[in-house]
C-alpha cells in the first residue's frame, strides 16, 4: 500500500471570543447551557431584520491574518451560501465567498524533527448555526424528539483553509495544533474542541504516483488531534482498499464514529454551484484600512515562533527547551 501518495487539505472552524454575536448584539456565550436564551429577532431570522457587522470579529481575523504572514484584503464582501437545515433559521448563512478577509498565508509544523510549510489559501469570516438536540429530548407528548437551540446561531466563526499540501495523518494533526496554539495565544478562541469551539475538517484521496489527483472525501467535525489522525488513517486505508478492489471513490461528506473508529458516508459532497452563493444585499462591501491594519498589528503579542527564537538567539535555548 505504500505505493500511493495520499494528498491532504484540512479546513479549520474556529469561533471567534466576542462578547456579542456577528450580526446583532445578542452575548456570545459558548458556555451557557440553557437553550434558547441569547437569541433575538437578527439572530432568529424574523422577517425585516437586518444584520450589521461585529468590527471586534473582523479584527480578530485581520490578526489572524497577520500571524499567518498573510495578504490582508483592503476589500471585502459578505455573501449567501443558501442551504437549508433546522438549526440553520435565515435558510442561508452568511459568509465569504468570492473576497475573503485573509489570502495567501503560511504555517511551519515540525513532524519528526522535520520542518514543513502548509499553505493557506485564505481564511474566511461567517456565522455559525444552532443545534439540533436528539438524545432524550422529549417532545410535547412526551415522546422523543429533536429540539432546536439557537444560542449558537449568528457566532463568528472564522475558516481556515488550507492547500492540499499535507501528505500524512502525522502532518494534520500537527498543523492542527500548531493552529490551535495560535489561536489561543492570540485570544480570539478558547480552543475547546469538546464543546466545538475548535474544529477541523479533513479532505481525503489517494492516488498513484504519476496520476492525476484522486477524489477526495470530506471527514467532518473532527475535535481532537487523536480523532484526527484515527479519521485520516482509516479514510486513506478504506479509499486505498476500494481502489485496489476496483471500486472508483465517490466525492462525499463523511463522519468519523470514535467508538468504532471508522468513517461512514453521510451525504453526496456538493460543490459550489450548489450553494447559489451570490453577495449579501444587506450588507455593504467592507474597506479594510492599512492604517487599521497596522493598529492592529501594533497590538499584538509577540508570536510563539518568534518568541523561540529569541529564546534560542538571545539565551542559547535548544529548541525543544524554547
Amino acid at each position: 500500500m505504500s505505493d500511493y501518495i495520499t494528498t491532504i487539505g484540512l479546513e479549520v472552524h474556529a469561533e471567534l471570543h466576542t462578547a456579542s454575536k456577528m450580526w446583532c448584539g445578542c452575548k456570545n456565550d459558548p458556555t451557557e447551557k440553557r437553550p434558547n436564551v441569547n437569541i433575538c429577532e437578527v439572530c432568529m431570522a424574523h422577517p425585516g431584520t437586518l444584520p450589521v457587522a461585529n468590527k471586534e470579529a473582523i479584527k480578530k481575523v485581520i490578526q489572524v491574518g497577520l500571524a499567518v504572514g498573510a495578504d490582508i484584503a483592503d476589500f471585502t464582501e459578505f455573501d449567501r451560501k443558501n442551504y437549508f437545515y433546522p438549526d440553520l433559521p435565515k435558510g442561508y448563512q452568511i459568509t465569504q465567498f468570492t473576497l475573503p478577509i485573509v489570502h495567501d498565508g503560511y504555517l511551519d509544523i515540525v513532524t519528526e524533527g522535520v520542518q514543513k510549510r502548509v499553505t493557506i489559501v485564505r481564511a474566511h469570516l461567517e456565522e455559525d448555526a444552532g443545534k439540533s438536540l436528539h438524545d432524550d429530548f422529549s417532545g410535547f407528548n412526551g415522546e422523543k424528539s429533536s429540539g432546536i437551540d439557537l444560542n449558537r446561531a449568528g457566532t463568528p466563526l472564522l475558516e481556515i483553509v488550507t492547500e492540499p499540501d499535507i501528505r500524512s495523518s502525522a502532518e494534520a494533526a500537527e498543523y492542527a495544533r500548531a493552529l490551535h496554539t495560535l489561536v489561543v495565544w492570540l485570544g480570539i478562541c478558547d480552543g475547546n474542541m469538546q464543546e466545538g469551539s475548535f474544529r477541523c475538517d479533513v479532505n481525503v484521496s489517494v492516488r498513484k504516483p504519476g496520476a492525476a489527483l484522486g477524489t477526495r472525501r470530506e471527514i467532518k467535525n473532527l475535535n481532537s488531534f487523536k480523532h484526527i489522525v484515527q479519521a485520516t488513517d482509516y479514510e486513506i486505508n478504506w479509499q486505498i482498499d476500494e481502489i485496489e478492489d476496483g471500486r472508483a471513490i465517490q466525492q462525499a461528506t463523511i463522519l468519523f464514529n470514535p467508538d468504532t473508529g471508522e468513517t461512514r458516508a453521510m451525504r453526496t459532497k456538493e460543490d459550489a454551484h450548489d450553494y447559489r452563493y451570490f453577495p449579501d444585499p444587506d450588507l455593504p462591501p467592507l474597506v479594510i484600512a492599512p492604517e487599521w491594519i497596522e493598529q492592529v498589528r501594533q497590538s499584538m503579542p509577540e508570536l510563539p515562533g518568534a518568541m523561540a527564537q529569541r529564546f534560542q538567539a538571545a539565551d542559547g535555548l535548544g529548541p525543544e527547551d524554547a
